[in-house]
């Protein structure tokens, strides 16, 4: 197209000045709307982003993990283990990929996974679940927590949060619209006052978020405490999401207590386990939804939107897996608690005091022994003197923040957790200075 000249007679615009300078104002929008560059550099204007995402910082396991990289330390910041993953789960993904249906599954899930989603909780909770209306499979346990607070929460709603707090929760209320009312836990119990809970319940209560087991503190709640829960918001319209990721990841016997087995609570919580978690395969993001079929409805509606379905050939190892016996299920524990006790004891040697550990991937240290009261400045110097990440526990709360507890993922092979224990040992004088 020819490009046409804006001119203008004695301050006259002709039609063919008038098309010109509706041309130049166009021009002038895409202009203003297209990124900065400065020095090379893209800068996006404020405006053109959501201001919710737009101000989050770098989380903190990337930016440890950044660290990590540029001093060659040893990453027991984020929790992943060196496991591999038990090698018949893996097989049947790969079988199924090959031999299996690739288009897209169900939203829901597909039916073998539902169902065997249903019979793995009756057999190790004993819950009674209809695999057709009250099971749902996501993209992850984090997808469904997405798809419960964007499904359940409306502008101006209150959302009651318990800190320290898994980072997606906060941002995910925010972003739904809702109004966080805060909690806050401590340690060495991590466990919350009834009181200050009853503090923050209101007519306004939409949902209760809850973490058990909790990350990242590595505790347990016990049953009294949901049952103080289910206490708190009797006479309310109050729903309780529970991220129970964890749920096969206990210790020391405890038995694992979902909030659909506690009375008042089944017909008004959604569970979310991890099959990720329950198979140390966290990259395969595989989250197992169950909840009564009125909230369910309402929630798959919110996934529809989200990532709609889930890859069906790790739906289908997922089915197999949990369909396993009881003996992987408690090799796996006792693997892993004895590499909790492995590591806890190797950082005491170092002269930390460690906190209890329940269940997850992780341990804390409490630095206060050490006169130490800032734990993110520690974790940096940990990292650059010691060469070993860990993450400081003030980054799960948005503020009064716990400010003293460092977490460690204990989930490595032996070689690994050694060296860390011996760079731990050797740096811990002058850690502490």
């Amino acid at each position: 197209m020819r490009r046409l000249a804006l001119t203008c007679t004695r301050g006259v615009a002709t039609p063919s000045h008038r098309l010109d300078a509706t041309l130049a104002r166009h021009r002038l929008r895409v202009h203003l709307a297209r990124p900065n560059v400065i020095d090379g550099r893209h800068q996006q204007r404020p405006s053109a982003m959501n201001p919710l995402f737009a101000s989050l910082p770098t989380t903190i396991f990337e930016e440890m993990s950044q660290l990590a990289r540029a001093h060659g330390a040893i990453n027991l910041g984020q929790g992943f283990p060196d496991d591999p993953g038990p090698e018949d789960v893996r097989r049947k993904a790969a079988e199924a990929v090959v031999d299996g249906y690739n288009q897209y599954p169900s939203m829901m899930g597909i039916p073998e996974l539902r169902r065997a989603i249903a019979e793995h909780y009756r057999h190790h909770q004993g819950l009674d679940i209809d695999a057709d209306t009250e099971c749902m499979v996501t993209s992850g346990a984090t997808e469904a927590l997405a798809a419960s607070i964007l499904g359940l929460v409306a502008p101006g709603d209150e959302v009651v949060l318990f800190e320290p707090a898994y980072d997606a929760y906060l941002p995910l209320v925010r972003q739904a619209g809702g109004i966080p009312r805060l909690v806050k836990l401590s340690p060495p119990d991590w466990r919350f006052d009834p009181a200050a809970l009853a503090a923050v319940i209101s007519p306004k209560t939409k949902l209760l978020v809850i973490n058990n087991p909790l990350n990242p503190a590595g505790a347990v709640w016990p049953r009294e405490d949901l049952e103080a829960l289910a206490k708190a918001i009797e006479g309310t319209d109050a729903i309780v999401v529970s991220d129970e990721v964890w749920e096969h990841v206990i210790f020391d016997g405890r038995p694992h207590v979902t909030v659909l087995s506690v009375p008042g609570l089944r017909e008004r919580s959604v569970k979310i386990g991890s099959a990720g978690k329950i198979f140390s395969l966290t990259g395969w993001k595989v989250g197992l939804v169950v909840a009564a079929p009125p909230i369910l409805r309402v929630v798959a509606k919110a996934h529809q939107f989200l990532a709609f379905t889930t890859a069906p050939n790790l739906q289908t190892a997922v089915a197999y897996g949990l369909g396993k016996d009881d003996a992987y299920f408690v090799d796996m524990r006792a693997r892993l608690q004895g590499q909790r006790d492995y590591f806890s004891a190797g950082l005491k040697a170092a002269g930390f005091t460690v906190l209890p550990s329940a269940g997850t991937y992780f341990v804390c240290v409490d630095l206060k022994p050490l006169g130490l009261s800032d734990d993110a400045a520690f974790c940096k110097r940990l990292v650059a003197e010691a060469k070993v990440a860990a993450i400081p526990v003030s980054a799960f709360y948005s503020g009064d923040a716990v400010r003293h507890v460092v977490r460690f993922c204990f989930a490595k092979n032996e070689a690994t957790l050694d060296e860390a224990i011996a760079r731990l040992v050797r740096a811990a004088p002058a850690l502490a200075a």
